[in-house]
């Protein structure tokens, strides 16, 4: 076999290490693993195709743990259990005056601040939605970031929550929004889109399994996200779904090329720049419509 290009190896941005801390050799030349190389070992036979085994167990490693993901769930949730307990309102069941006045939602009549269409992440409309989005960005984001790390993760996130806010003051120009789905559907939709690339190539019954898992899961969340925008707002607070939809094309272009780019950098796959370049046109047009076009005034 032919020398392999270190440079070809390495992804775009995040420089790593070709070899594990904590591998040994064994005097036959094998290397022994570790409990976390066997976990990735098992994970990458049922659910990476052949030719993607090597560089995946390469580069799936502990170090550096998944900080991004864990440390914006801890926010998440403490923001949550603040408004819940420290503010005389109803958090636990439903979206209320606490988090409906906070500087931290976003708010069509207030798009000037322009903090809010990445803060809005950060509250939550009641308990089943902070637990629904926490159980899908740790079950998703923590296998990720041991593989893409926190840089490539967190970039992915955060462009679905961007996209997210984006998406919703276009098309639902009047309603306001709250939570992380636009982050939790960005990882979401890069999975899936791996999911169906890679179906043939995987155990038909598991390819089936996974993508009828996160179809069940979006139908359940979609179903939660329209309740709160349709029949189940109260008092005219219409939070919008169309946040979901963003995050979900947000992780089904860029999500997709970053979590299947394992062999060169991305500054050399043309599909990279071509998600690049669009989302940068949908934004551009997303400021230009909230600064003119916009039917909410503020």
């Amino acid at each position: 076999m032919g020398d392999v290009d270190l440079e070809q190896r390495d992804p775009f941005p995040v420089e790593r290490e070709d070899e594990k801390p904590g591998e040994e050799d064994l005097p036959d030349g094998r290397v022994k693993l570790g409990c976390c190389e066997k976990f990735q070992q098992s994970i990458s036979r049922w659910m990476l195709p052949a030719d993607a085994r090597s560089t995946y167990l390469q580069r799936a490693n502990c170090c550096p743990p998944p900080i991004f993901i864990i440390v914006i769930s801890v926010v998440e949730l403490s923001m949550f259990i603040y408004y819940a307990v420290w503010k005389p309102q109803k958090q636990w069941v439903t979206l209320e005056e606490g988090i409906w006045n906070s500087r931290l939602t976003y708010r069509p009549e207030y798009r000037q601040e322009a903090w809010r269409f990445l803060s809005y992440m950060f509250v939550h409309a009641g308990v089943e939605h902070i637990l629904g989005n926490l159980f899908m960005q740790l079950l998703l984001g923590i296998p990720l970031e041991l593989v893409h790390k926190g840089f490539e993760v967190g970039m992915i996130y955060l462009a679905g929550v961007l996209a997210g806010s984006l998406a919703s003051s276009i098309f639902d120009p009047m309603s306001a929004l709250v939570g992380a789905s636009g982050g939790v559907y960005a990882l979401i939709g890069g999975y899936f889109m791996n999911a169906v690339v890679n179906f043939r190539e995987m155990i038909p019954l598991l390819g089936v399994f996974r993508i009828l898992v996160i179809v069940i899961i979006l139908g359940v969340d979609f179903g939660f996200a329209f309740y709160r925008r349709f029949p189940g707002d109260e008092g005219g607070m219409k939070v919008s779904f169309v946040a979901h939809f963003g995050g979900i094309v947000a992780g089904m272009t860029v999500g997709y090329v970053f979590f299947s780019d394992y062999n060169k950098k991305l500054l050399k796959d043309p599909r990279f720049w071509m998600c690049i370049v669009g989302y940068l046109v949908f934004f551009l047009f997303a400021v230009v419509f909230n600064i003119f076009i916009s039917p909410v005034s503020t």
